[in-house]
This record gives structure tokens, C-alpha cells and sequence, in this order.
């Protein structure tokens, strides 16, 4: 038995005598709980009836040519009322209660603004009072700040307010009472504030657009509010792995370690979600946010953002239009490195060079091809100790490790976090030097230090640590954790954890592409958490899911949600990550995993291929087979996907936003734009499958299918995969890792029914220029090249599927 083996087993003994079930024993936080770092629902404080609530009521100015006016808001409280053995609650009109009277206004006047960032994309703002500390530009934003381009936009007065218009839409500005609405290019109505007239006509108490200001401290939180129209769905919020649509869900957009994915907590909350009417909203802030979309009333969209201002994006158009806008705002995920895309060999944990060596051995003796071996929380002196040294005594030379490897053709992914136990070698260095995060006393919150990324000299310190292992042979690092940074903090910035916990995952994500991009000339990382602007550091891995038939399909949900927030590039453990993943599970997940953005097994021992039966070895190379000969379909679309915002792995509605049933479809997916893949999520090796507008060609079968449901068996691969009518697919001849791939001969697959005359595809070359449209013309039974964009460079043999 090997070294791994024989530890583990070792392991699995003093666990079963200390009563410990597995690595982690089986704990985590159950919400509602008042728990250390428990998700803020700020919405209670939107249903605190001893708070005074401010209503958006009239604008009292503006400005047309600057976009800038004033709001006046009206003053609220929730008066209560027995009535029959029930209390009702509705707000009211109440008088000011400051002293001295002359100094307080009893309906303020605030400023309110509308911006233009595109001819699609329109912004506005509103405050609850000064803003004496706003920093100058925002992390989330690509450029710091947004453009403001009125030029793109016509100007004109209406009866009682003031109209923008631009080719795709027009905002309607209501004087009295106060209302935004906006409109697609038709004239249709896609969603307008809600006014507290608009919400007089039921005996549900519905706030409006508004403000709250807290009894307990005289902080205020903005709530705008927007309607929702009949039979509108809602998507995006992140990697959120409830339902698809979000309409009738009330989301908390806080990040936490959610310790499954099948709960409503979110690794990558984002601020940002979609309509089918056609208008996507960011909410601009990283305070803690809940959004009920229409879960407590069905035509109220209730933003309750906890900043005191209010900063909407809204982008017009159909999903691609919609994200690319958001992308243009908050940036686009750089292209990641072709090894990238191959697969990583992972488990929890391999804690030595010997184990490191003999797994890169068995990849290749085996005959798996694979790109990455990644070393988990055991790779420094003390499991789960991270000091960023490799531990002596099990490292003899970690160096000449990862240069043989490398020589292999395999790149060295190390694990690590931002947090640092008081036995850490480092802790005294980093609380006795400010690094970490500190409480009101100047202490640190939390037993642990925890790193603070708002300081410079911080992330000086933590760039440094690993540039050293960079600069030893590492290609890139894990990027773990990230959801726990202390909500009462104080940072280096000036604030609070209130504004600081969401943009925590977004500065650490920063700081660590950054060096690697500097240190290794590419962007790259394995993250777990995000906030809105995280997508421009790729790449992100889904969590820690249950080895279960439903956890395999929520995986699913989480990456399309998250794909519909800007992220090109996701990924998820294969075979799931808690325990030891049944092979069932494990075969059935292996082909998901492969025909994903990138590809990883990891999780609890064993996850190498070869340690189950000899029959899923056979099955797990031929899926992976798959991916790299498809490698230069999968690396022309991750080009596309980086340089449009869209994502790798999407919702059928992406590509087909006007069939109505693919915005039903939470469990199936496009990969890249040509290939609709359907895996099988319980024990059985046919399902059912709706397939959008045209016809579709099974990759592994051959066969036709026509728009509508089908019940389709899947090939010899356990998963289903068509591709669109008249596509051109690009395959390379099979190596073992991506360094051995030959670009200078490639297959074009052209999947084409018998109607077809032309099919089209994508190449896009390593260290390419650009990408390169392909296309065939049919001549007699064949189909035949219709020139050569990268003549010189590669040639191509055309094969049509099925013959």
C-alpha cells in the first residue's frame, strides 16, 4: 500500500477513536442564530416599527442638462391597530421630533441624480444625508469610476416631468408624485419606482421607495423599490443555490462560508440580477443587502441595501446585452492560461513531495491527462498551519519538485488563507506590524488575525510571502475562504465591517492575481469567495458539496446563477467534497465536471480515478479524453466568453432569450455556444431533455432532435451533450497535458443535418491574436473549407459527425 494510503488509514483510526467522522467534523453554522458571523438580514430593520422611515415622495428640482435635482422625502412611522384579536401595522404621517425644531427638516430635501454611462446603461443615485467620507473611486468598478455620457441620450420635456431616451429605451421622470420609469425600445413598461400612492390600493402595508433611519443609532438604509410585473422572473445574486428564479425569494447578499451548497447562504453574493422583461439592475455597495423579490408582496422588487446611499445601475437589453453592460462596468475576466483548462488532480490532503511525486507518476501511468496537482492544507509543518513554508521534514526538496513536474508537464497549485492562528509562526509579525483587522480596543476581533487588504502595507507583506513561493516554481494559488472578515472590524480604510466583510473576497482575490500576474505574466486563482468584481480575477470554485445526487444539481444552479453575475469561469469539485464520493456519484459527475469551465476532483480520500474500480478508471479517462481533444472548441470559447462577459457555462436562455421554455431550465446548460449539455443527476442513463429552438445533434450518438421535450439516452459517457445545427467543433489529437498539444493540426467535426449547406465554428490559438471564424461550404456529400484564416499556421481534416 503507498505512503498516502497507509497515513490515511492511520488517520481514520484516530479519528474513529476520538469519535470524528471525517477531516472537518460535521459542525457549521445554522442561521438565525445569533452566531459569530452569521449573514446580516438588514431587512428587520425595514420592519422595526420603533424606526422612522423617510418616503420618496416629490422632486422639488432638476436639472435636465446635468442630470442632478433634488427628492423630497416625507416622514413615516408604523402606527399599530388591534383589530379583532390581531395587531395591524401601517405607516403613518407623523411630525418631526428633533430639538430644537428650527434645526431638523420634517421632509428633507436631498439630492438625486441620473447618469448615462452608455446608451444602455443608466445610473442614479440618491443620498439620505451628508457624505463626509466617500472614497473617491470604488473597487467594484473597472476604472474606479463610471463615465457619464448624456451625449448618448435625447432630452426632452414631458407633461409634469422629463423624458431620456436612446436607441434602446427611454426613462421617464415623474415630478409628482415622484416616479422613475423605465422602458425597453418598444415602449414597454420594464419597471418603475414604487410610490406610497401606487401601494394605497390593498390592506397589505407596502413600503415604498425609502429610506429608514434606525431608533437605536440614527444610521439610515436605503430600500428602493420597484415594481414586478406579471409572470417576471428574476436571476443572478451570485452563486446562489436556492431556486433558478429568484422571483418570490427574499435573497441576503452577504458572504459567507456556506458550508454546503444547498442552503441559502452564499459564497459569491453578488449585487446583481436580471429580468426576463429585459433590464438588469447592479445595487452599487458593499454594505450588507436583502432583496425581496416579491416574496412578501408579489409586485414589489424591495432593494434594502444597508448604505445610506442609494447607487443603481440599470442595463437594457437581452442577457448578452445585459451582461456585457455589467462586465463593461465592473470588468471582464481576463483570459486564463491554456494549462488552466486542463485538469487538476486534487484531494484533501497530500502532505508530502513523496505523495506529490507518486501522484504525478499514476496521472501519467494511467494515462489521465491533467495539467494541475494541487497540494491541499498539508503542505507546511502543521496541517492546516499556513506559514507559506514548505514543511522540511516531508518536502526535501519541494524546488526540484515542482521543476520536475513541470518537465512533466504538470503545474503546482499550493492551498492557503487569509487567516492566521495564534501558534502561527507569523501571527506575532503580523498583529505586532498592523496587518490584521482590529476591534474598537485595537485589538483583534477574533482569536485569529485576520489579514486587513484595505492596508497597503498588508498586502505589501502578503505579496511578498507569495512571491518567494512563486518565485520557487508555484503556478498559482488556492484562494480560500475569505467569508469571515470581522463585521465589527475596523479597517485600515477608515470603516467598519459593515462596509468592508463583502469587499474582503474582492481585495483578496486582488491581491493575489495580481502578483501572479506579475510575478507569472497571467491572472489566475482558485477562489471560493467573491463580491461584485471578482469575475476580473478567475477563477472561482463552488463550495463544499455533499457527495449526493442533489447536491450535484444544486452545484449546478450555483454556477449558473453565478455565470448570470458576470463570471466567465467557474468550476466545482467532481464527485462532491464532504465524503468519500460513492462511484455511482462519482461517474456520473466526472463528465458535468469535464464539460465545465475548468475541472478539479478534490474533497475527502480518495478522489483519484485509479483507486476505484477498474471499470470507472476505463470511464473517467474516456471523459477526459473528451475534454482535451475538445480543447480548442473549449479555449475559442473561453476567449469569446472573457472578452463579452458571458459565461462559460450558461442558461439556455443566454443563446435563446425569446423561447419562452428556456427560461424554465435550471438543469441543463450551454457550454460555450454551440454544445448543450444535460448530466444525469440520479441513477439512470436516460432523462428527460428540453432542447430550445432548432435542431440538435447528440455528440456521441449522432442523432437528431428537434425543438421540445425528448427522453434521451446518454452515449457511452454518462452525459448528455448536443450540438446546435450547422456547428463546427474543433478538436486536437489527444495528448497529456495541454504542453503536448499540437495546434498545428486540427480536427473540424462539422455536426450538420442533411438540410444544412454551411456550419460554422471558432478557433482561437495559444498566444493567439485574435479569434478566428471557421467555415465550411457543402460540396456534394462533403463539406470542404471555405478558406484558411490561419493558413501557415494550422492546418485543418473535416470529418462530419456520424460518418
Amino acid at each position: 500500500m503507498n505512503s498516502y494510503m497507509t497515513k490515511l488509514k492511520t488517520l481514520q483510526i484516530v479519528f474513529a477513536i476520538l469519535g470524528i467522522s471525517s477531516f472537518w467534523t460535521i459542525k457549521a453554522q445554522i442561521q438565525n442564530s445569533q452566531t459569530l458571523n452569521e449573514p446580516i438580514n438588514i431587512s428587520k430593520d425595514f420592519e422595526n416599527y420603533e424606526n422612522t422611515f423617510y418616503f420618496a415622495d416629490e422632486l422639488v428640482s432638476f436639472n435636465p442638462e446635468t442630470g442632478q435635482g433634488a427628492l423630497k422625502y416625507k416622514r413615516y412611522e408604523y402606527q399599530t391597530r388591534q383589530a379583532f384579536n390581531n395587531m395591524l401595522m401601517k405607516p403613518d404621517r407623523v411630525p418631526a421630533n428633533e430639538f430644537p425644531a428650527t434645526e431638523y427638516a420634517e421632509s428633507p430635501e436631498l439630492p438625486f441624480q441620473i447618469q448615462f454611462v452608455s446608451d444602455r446603461t443608466v445610473r442614479i443615485k440618491m443620498i439620505s444625508g451628508p457624505q463626509f467620507n466617500q472614497p473617491k473611486e470604488s473597487l467594484m468598478l473597472v476604472e474606479g469610476t463610471a463615465p457619464n455620457h448624456p451625449e448618448l441620450w435625447n432630452y426632452t420635456a414631458i407633461d409634469g416631468g422629463h423624458q431620456f431616451s436612446s436607441d434602446h429605451g427611454k426613462v421617464e421622470i415623474i415630478s409628482n408624485p415622484w416616479h422613475v420609469n423605465i422602458y425597453d425600445e418598444n415602449g414597454k413598461l420594464l419597471t418603475s419606482t414604487l410610490h406610497y400612492s401606487d401601494v394605497q390600493n390593498t390592506y397589505t402595508p407596502v413600503l415604498p421607495f425609502s429610506y429608514v433611519r434606525r431608533n437605536s443609532d440614527y444610521s439610515r438604509s436605503f430600500s428602493p423599490v420597484f415594481s414586478l410585473q406579471p409572470g417576471e422572473k428574476i436571476f443572478g445574486c451570485g452563486e446562489s443555490f436556492t431556486q433558478f428564479n429568484k422571483r418570490g425569494q427574499k435573497v441576503v447578499l452577504y458572504t459567507d462560508d456556506a458550508n454546503g451548497v444547498q442552503n441559502e447562504t452564499m459564497y459569491k453574493p453578488i449585487p446583481f440580477f436580471m429580468s426576463n422583461r429585459g433590464y438588469g439592475v447592479f445595487m452599487h455597495t458593499s454594505s450588507p443587502i436583502t432583496v425581496d423579490f416579491g416574496k412578501y408582496f408579489n409586485a414589489a422588487n424591495k432593494m434594502m441595501l444597508g448604505d445610506d446611499v442609494a447607487d443603481l445601475f440599470f442595463f437594457l437589453g437581452d442577457p448578452k446585452d445585459i451582461l456585457d453592460e455589467y462586465t463593461n462596468l465592473t470588468g471582464k475576466a481576463a483570459m486564463p492560461p491554456l494549462w488552466s483548462f486542463g485538469f487538476w488532480m486534487s484531494r484533501i490532503t497530500y502532505f508530502s513531495e513523496k505523495e506529490g511525486r507518486e501522484i504525478a507518476k499514476n496521472l501519467r501511468d494511467y494515462k489521465i491527462p491533467s495539467d494541475v496537482i494541487h497540494f491541499d492544507t498539508g503542505w507546511f509543518e502543521v496541517d492546516w498551519r499556513n506559514n507559506y513554508e514548505f514543511a522540511k521534514d516531508r518536502f526535501d526538496d519541494p524546488v526540484g519538485m515542482m521543476a520536475d513536474m513541470k518537465e512533466e508537464g504538470f503545474h503546482v497549485s499550493l492551498w492557503q488563507l487569509p487567516y492566521f492562528t495564534p501558534k502561527n509562526t507569523l501571527f506575532n509579525e503580523i498583529v505586532d506590524n498592523g496587518y490584521a483587522v482590529k476591534d474598537r480596543k485595537g485589538n483583534i476581533p477574533f482569536e485569529d488575525a485576520v489579514l486587513d487588504f484595505s492596508n497597503p502595507e498588508t498586502v505589501e507583506w502578503y505579496q511578498g510571502k507569495l512571491k518567494h513561493l512563486l518565485d520557487q516554481g508555484v503556478g498559482v494559488f488556492k484562494v480560500d475562504f475569505g467569508e469571515a472578515a470581522p463585521y465589527n472590524g475596523i479597517y485600515h480604510s477608515g470603516r467598519t465591517g459593515f462596509y468592508e466583510h463583502n469587499l474582503f473576497p474582492l481585495r483578496y482575490n486582488k491581491a493575489v492575481a495580481e502578483i501572479t500576474q506579475k510575478e507569472k505574466g497571467y491572472t489566475l486563482i482558485w477562489a471560493r469567495s467573491t463580491w461584485a468584481g471578482s469575475q476580473r480575477y478567475p477563477l472561482h470554485w463552488g463550495g463544499d458539496a455533499a457527495t449526493t445526487n442533489t447536491a450535484m444539481s444544486a452545484t449546478l444552479r450555483g454556477g449558473l446563477s453565478l455565470g448570470l453575475s458576470g463570471f466567465s469561469f467557474w468550476s466545482h469539485d467532481v464527485g462532491g467534497f464532504v465524503t468519500k464520493s460513492p462511484e455511482n456519484i462519482y461517474r456520473r459527475w466526472t463528465p458535468f465536471g469535464m464539460l465545465s469551465s475548468h475541472v478539479r476532483s478534490h474533497g475527502e480520500p480518495p478522489t483519484e480515478p485509479w483507486e476505484y474500480s477498474k471499470e470507472f478508471l476505463k470511464g473517467f479517462r474516456k471523459a477526459d479524453n473528451m475534454r482535451y481533444e475538445l480543447m480548442p472548441y473549449i479555449y475559442a470559447q473561453a476567449k469569446e466568453s472573457s472578452e463579452k462577459g458571458l459565461p462559460m457555462m450558461r442558461a439556455l436562455f443566454v443563446e435563446f432569450p425569446d423561447d419562452k421554455g428556456s427560461w424554465l431550465i435550471d438543469d441543463e446548460y450551454l457550454f460555450g455556444e454551440n454544445m448543450l449539455v444535460v448530466p444525469l443527476f440520479e441513477e439512470s442513463n436516460a432523462r428527460e431533455v428540453y432542447l430550445p429552438e432548432g435542431t440538435w445533434i447528440d455528440y456521441q450518438t449522432h442523432k437528431v432532435y428537434e425543438k421540445g421535450w425528448h427522453t434521451i439516452e446518454a452515449g457511452e459517457i454518462p452525459i448528455i451533450a448536443l450540438i446546435k445545427n450547422g456547428s463546427v467543433i474543433p478538436h486536437i489529437k489527444l495528448a497529456q497535458s495541454t504542453r503536448d498539444m499540437d495546434w498545428t493540426q486540427l480536427e473540424l467535426q462539422v455536426f450538420a443535418d442533411s438540410n444544412a449547406k454551411t456550419a460554422s465554428g471558432k478557433i482561437y490559438l495559444p498566444e493567439g491574436e485574435k479569434i478566428e471564424n471557421i467555415s465550411v461550404k457543402k460540396h456534394g456529400k462533403d463539406f470542404q473549407l471555405d478558406g484558411n484564416p490561419l493558413k501557415g499556421k494550422t492546418s485543418f481534416k473535416i470529418e462530419t459527425a456520424g460518418r
